[in-house]
């Protein structure tokens, strides 16, 4: 008993200053981002845009986060972390705020690109310092508790920006957004960070080096997957609206939490029988949620839609990134995480895009049937890659 309570003791401490304000500059900057997630189509439709243009704005803002991961990745070991952070954030800032002055489509969409940059850059980095903070012998609850963070800003974004919308305008609303992420970036020039030594040995064909092959097969499925978000976070608070169903603000709420439970339990799952435990009934969830939300007859089905949507997803997501990351060589780490994320951007983007299409020409319901058939199709493509790997075991024995 006394070892135990002297080995507790003698544990390095997680909530050291900098980390406590690593926790807080990330809640302010996804808080400042999550409020205009479900608001943004809203303002889109203000300045007259139509299905077609909510869905090009919110796509390029993924497809221009996704080019510049590469590049953040490469420059938090040859510039800094200090550099690439404070510089994704003060780009986030000036985006985000610009838009409380925009008063056209044209303009709206290069901001968007802009911001896309900073988000980018900022997100990057963040959980890399958030890593070097930590020490390593308790890396896996530091980042846990650093994880956390971003889902309370998750929790609480869309809904207060939703419940904001209507009281407030949207000059006022956007430099809310944007002062939530000024805090981050006071917050982050007082976080003392690692010092890196640059290495003249790197080479220049780093540059061309933006993903890892060993974590292709669940990147892959997370697109799919991720799919359904572009069509959830662009249309769903329109698609509520146009059938008269109140508590649009309650689902991304109830999502947030459902998330939050779902990961206590999907890792150890996970761990102890392997991915297809977490992957198939989180597959289910995300499709029967994707198919009440085409059906949408009242809000009780919206809140159901929520929590199985929460469940699926915050148990796929986890399960996706431990696969991506375990096969993947200890120096290709990073890389690993950064293709997955990469696919993440990119199903995200690529959903809102098409579905963006599909409301404009069929309406808005036409967007939950595509997007079960989205996971439907991870659903095939994952039977067929465990069942490839089930042959390659048997043959290997």
């Amino acid at each position: 008993m006394h070892t135990m309570a002297a080995t507790t003791k003698n544990r390095p401490k997680i909530w050291t200053r900098d980390f406590t304000f690593i926790c807080i500059a990330n809640f302010f900057v996804f808080l400042g981002f999550q409020m205009t997630l479900p608001t943004l189509p809203l303002f889109i439709k203000d300045l007259g845009g139509s299905e077609q243009f909510i869905g090009i704005i919110v796509g390029i803002f993924t497809f221009s986060a996704l080019l510049f991961r590469p590049y953040a990745g490469h420059a938090l070991e040859s510039r800094g972390r200090q550099f690439v952070y404070m510089t994704g954030l003060i780009i986030f800032v000036l985006s985000v705020g610009s838009f409380a002055f925009v008063t056209s489509i044209g303009f709206l969409i290069l901001m968007r690109i802009v911001q896309g940059v900073g988000w980018g850059l900022s997100t990057t980095a963040t959980g890399t310092i958030a890593t070097d903070i930590i020490p390593p012998e308790r890396r896996g609850e530091g980042m846990g508790y650093f994880g956390l963070s971003g889902n309370l800003a998750l929790a609480l974004g869309p809904t207060l920006g939703l419940a904001l919308v209507g009281k407030i305008s949207f000059t006022a609303l956007f430099l809310i957004c944007a002062a939530s992420g000024f805090a981050a970036f006071l917050l982050s020039s007082q976080i003392r960070y690692k010092k890196i030594e640059k290495s003249p040995h790197r080479s220049t064909t780093l540059k061309f080096d933006i993903f890892e092959k060993t974590a292709l097969q669940p990147a892959l499925l997370l697109f799919f997957i991720t799919a359904t978000f572009g069509g959830i976070s662009s249309f769903l608070p329109l698609h509520a609206a146009e059938k008269s169903i109140p508590g649009i603000e309650s689902y991304f709420l109830i999502y947030a939490l459902f998330l939050l439970v779902s990961r206590t339990f999907s890792g150890r799952i996970y761990d102890l029988k392997g991915h297809a435990f977490v992957f198939l009934p989180g597959v289910l969830f995300i499709f029967i949620a994707m198919l009440l939300l085409a059906w949408l007859p009242s809000t009780t089905v919206l809140l159901i839609a929520a929590g199985l949507y929460g469940l699926g997803f915050g148990s796929i997501q986890p399960a996706l990134q431990a696969w991506a990351v375990e096969k993947a060589a200890s120096n290709r780490k990073g890389m690993a995480n950064a293709t997955f994320f990469s696919f993440f951007d990119l199903g995200v983007g690529i959903g809102a895009m098409t579905f963006g299409q599909l409301a404009y020409m069929y309406g808005y319901a036409s967007i939950y049937i595509a997007a079960a058939g989205s996971v439907f199709t991870a659903f095939i493509l994952y039977m067929l890659l465990y069942v490839r790997a089930r042959r390659i075991e048997r043959l290997a024995e």
